[in-house]
């Protein structure tokens, strides 16, 4: 249940207080682990390709798979939260996914493999709709678009750095320790956030009416902003990943003919978006989302045509342009969610995270085919298509009349 924000004698979370410090911190470190868990992978689809003899899009299952189970899923582990409590169902959900990553690298066939994947998307379902729900019941809406962000930094950083480590430690040993390292680091980070998040204030549990849930889920479709901020989860995402997904392949081949190491190295522009989604979170704050989405969005469009360039320092520089503005782009329309949604932010939450999801599952398999049938120049029209419809929608956001309740 969802308490209206300005009711009195509740105590909401200010920037640059204590709280707000434990409580960024925890959500930096959950990001961190659901974030390397999930993408760890993506530089070594070549690898998986090669060793189980299976082509790109096939190996991209080892990232859409739990993608499509943590889409679906979160459509009920977020009813859940309402009921358990959110710091609860978050940190199952951190130690789950962890002991899983774990697991699956010393699984030795591909379908057992994938197998595991699929129960690390189903287990990691339960932080990224509850932690948007967390931030939107217990921060002053001052802080929220600068909290959101730092989660998805620490989302970033993540994606980052499980990236690089695969990466790395394929080339010079093995894909097997690599996840597993990953593995670890996720299990720390699950520590740290079970000690550092401070419990919700804001939250009353109630008992979950099941069937009330497809009528939350309908008047959150009903408002005239939500269901557009949905699609844009779906379009950003989607084409985001098949950009990770697939420059891998063609740095790989000649005239660039890098090596593992090197691949996984070019990951490190995740930082840039760490900066991003906290940088656009802090600028979305202060001048309006609607003025910032079109143009982050925009942003996208002009990397993805830099990736064109037949200039390894012009296509790195064109990833950093694309990593920025897809962070900068989602920090702004998951707050926006958080604050759009009077009631029940949980499930709003989930609904957004479950296109997000599904968007880097159904596209980022989708973007195989392009690059089979078109390569490299394949994925960027595929991507320029989405990102154009995106943009599309953030204008008509712009144009959103203001909410009066």
């Amino acid at each position: 249940m969802d308490i209206p924000r300005d009711e009195p004698g509740e105590r909401l979370i200010e920037a640059g207080t204590p709280a707000f410090r434990r409580t960024a911190l925890a959500l930096a470190a959950a990001g961190f682990s659901t974030f390397a868990v999930l993408y760890g992978v993506q530089p070594l689809l070549p690898v998986y390709a090669d060793a189980f003899g299976v082509s790109p899009a096939e190996s991209s299952l080892a990232l859409s798979l739990p993608c499509a189970m943590l889409a679906v899923a979160l459509l009920v582990v977020s009813p859940l939260s309402e009921v358990w409590g959110r710091k609860p169902v978050m940190t199952v959900s951190l130690f789950a996914s962890a002991l899983l990553t774990v697991v699956a690298a010393i699984v030795p066939d591909w379908h057992g493999f994938l197998a595991l994947r699929a129960l690390t998307g189903l287990a990691a379902s339960g932080l990224p709709a509850v932690a948007m729900a967390y931030l939107g019941e217990e921060m002053h809406g001052r802080a929220i678009g600068l909290s959101m962000g730092l989660l998805i930094g620490g989302n970033a950083l993540g994606g980052m750095a499980g990236r690089l480590i695969a990466g790395i430690i394929a080339d010079h040993a093995s894909w097997r320790i690599g996840l597993g390292l990953i593995g670890v680091l996720a299990l720390l980070a699950a520590i740290a956030f079970k000690v550092a998040l401070p419990p919700s204030r804001r939250f009353v549990a109630h008992p979950m009416r099941w069937r009330e849930v497809p009528g939350t889920f309908g008047q959150h479709l009903r408002d005239p902003g939500l269901p557009w901020l949905f699609a844009e989860a779906f379009l950003l995402m989607g084409g985001f990943v098949c950009v990770y997904n697939y420059i891998g392949f063609r740095l790989l081949e000649p005239p660039f003919s890098l090596s593992q190491t090197a691949i996984g190295a070019i990951f490190v522009v995740y930082l840039f978006g760490t900066f991003s989604s906290a940088a656009t979170g802090e600028i979305a704050s202060r001048l309006g989302r609607r003025k910032v989405l079109w143009l982050a969005i925009t942003c996208g469009l002009a990397g993805i045509a830099m990736t064109l360039s037949g200039n390894l320092v012009v296509i790195v520089a064109g990833v950093v342009v694309v990593t920025m503005s897809f962070f900068g782009a989602h920090s702004v329309a998951s707050s926006w969610v958080g604050r759009r949604a009077l009631r029940d932010r949980a499930q709003a939450s989930s609904v957004y995270l479950c296109m997000y999801y599904l968007g880097s599952s159904v596209l980022g398999t989708a973007g195989g085919w392009a690059f089979a049938h078109a390569g490299w120049g394949g994925v960027v029209a595929f991507f320029a298509s989405l990102y154009g419809l995106a943009l599309a929608i953030a204008i008509r956001l712009a144009r959103l009349p203001p909410m009066t309740a």
